[in-house]
């Protein structure tokens, strides 16, 4: 049986992830520059910065080969969509996109299934142009420099190598599973912000 404490504590997280529904509206300013402000937007904007982590956990699952694909194709794929969205202008949609993401990305977790390193580097393709062009739309609404768009790739960089090479170091079974924990969450929230979006809310 879950304790209240735990109860209060998952709810508070699920707040905590679902409230920023306009993080790509409203960039983070950290006074140091438009490449930190792209890291900082990530690291302050859960709809982009859990897919990342969901990527890196998926990639590291399928082993060392999907992880360096991962590695590289996510920020490369970011970058690419980040300059369509900053030169075409395109509309600043909110919600299904993170709910997608959130979805599709916590399953395959939460599955346990390894994932072919050519089908780790589509999705981490498919994920970077998505949210990457929802980036560059944001940045070019605001006026900002499409610099930010550099800092973001780098914070993706870091954190999917991080997060795969962790999770490829995992040998214990019961480490294994606790990722595949953490793939039901993301996938949970994931069907909430759908639920919200689809309400109109979002």
């Amino acid at each position: 049986m879950v304790s209240p404490r735990r109860s209060r504590t998952g709810a508070s997280l699920g707040v905590l992830l679902l409230a920023p529904a306009t993080a790509h509206a409203h960039l983070v300013t950290t006074g140091l520059g438009p490449f930190y402000d792209g890291i900082g937007h990530l690291l302050a904007s859960p709809d982009d910065l859990v897919p990342v982590l969901a990527m890196a956990l998926l990639a590291g699952l399928g082993g060392t080969s999907a992880g360096r694909r991962a590695l590289f194709v996510l920020p490369l794929a970011w970058s690419i969509g980040g300059l369509g969205g900053y030169w075409l202008h395109g509309p600043l949609l909110r919600g299904t996109p993170a709910a997608v993401s959130f979805l599709a990305l916590g399953i395959l977790i939460a599955s346990g299934r390894q994932l072919s390193p050519a089908l780790v580097a589509a999705l981490a393709a498919a994920l970077g142009l998505v949210h990457g062009y929802l980036n560059g739309a944001a940045i070019a609404a605001a006026g900002r420099e499409a610099l930010g768009l550099v800092g973001i790739a780098a914070g993706v960089f870091v954190l999917v190598a991080l997060g795969a090479a962790l999770v490829v170091s995992l040998r214990k079974p019961w480490t294994r599973i606790a990722v595949r924990v953490a793939g039901s969450w993301i996938a949970a929230t994931g069907l909430l912000m759908a639920g919200w979006s689809l309400s109109g809310r979002g």
